[in-house]
């Protein structure tokens, strides 16, 4: 399947909420000794508008990573296609070897995710999912998968427009 070319979205004006999913610490050797450093994984996401992003930082404290992995995140937001209480369709995302299917739920389920993955569909603002994360369990695979199958989901006009169809004829 072809990539499909994303839009990405504005942080102005969006109440955006941040999350931490892991935080690594790094030592780099040198003739010196060790150089320790700390990587963050963030997402972020607006529940309302239903966009996410994600986003990756390195500093030498724990802070500074984590902010820089919030100002990546901004500059990686994107808009996902959801019904009010869950997604359209059954999709698969992957990254690497992480594999993430996604799967719409029944009013009052909730979401069912762990982590990572979690994170992500917290962040984005549906409240009933059903997840299962096949693949790799490392954290950035398990992100980046999420965020790949959310991209996936379409709404009724723009899959009626593929098949120069109307909407009431889906």
């Amino acid at each position: 399947m072809p990539a499909a070319i994303v839009k990405r979205v504005d942080a102005t004006g969006l109440n955006l909420k941040e999350q931490v999913v892991s935080i690594n610490r790094v030592t780099k050797v040198v003739k010196g000794g060790k150089n320790m450093s700390f990587a963050a994984l963030v997402v972020i996401g607006d529940a309302e508008k239903k966009v996410v992003g994600y986003g990756t930082g390195k500093a030498k404290e724990v802070p500074s990573a984590i902010k820089k992995g919030i100002e990546a995140a901004k500059r990686n937001l994107r808009q996902i296609n959801t019904l009010p209480t869950t997604i359209l369709h059954t999709v698969t995302g992957r990254f690497g070897a992480g594999l993430v299917l996604l799967k719409p739920a029944p009013e009052g389920t909730g979401v069912i995710a762990g982590g990572p993955v979690r994170a992500v569909i917290e962040s984005v603002g549906i409240p009933n999912i059903l997840t299962k994360n096949l693949g790799s369990r490392n954290p950035h695979n398990a992100v980046k998968a999420t965020v790949q199958a959310l991209e996936q989901l379409r709404d009724k006009a723009a899959v009626a427009d593929m098949r120069g169809l109307t909407v009431e004829k889906l």
